[in-house]
């Protein structure tokens, strides 16, 4: 499965690099790509491992919000 997620205060390098590694921290992501400029996270996933919640709270505990 593949989402889009919205997320707000990612400006740099350091911010991209703390989400992708939050997010491939998760069992069941499989791809991370982060659109600094659109301020987007495209994850590919497995649904029956991870949950859209535990992704956004993932990338929420690093500091940033999740539209």
């Amino acid at each position: 499965m593949t989402t889009t997620l919205q997320v707000k205060g990612m400006t740099c390098g350091h911010c991209k690099a703390a989400v992708t590694k939050a997010l491939e921290e998760l069992q069941g992501v499989q791809k991370v790509a982060v659109n600094l400029q659109q301020g987007t996270v495209d994850v590919d996933f497995d649904a029956a491992a991870v949950s859209l919640a535990a992704l956004k709270e993932a990338i929420e505990d690093q500091g940033y919000d999740v539209q």
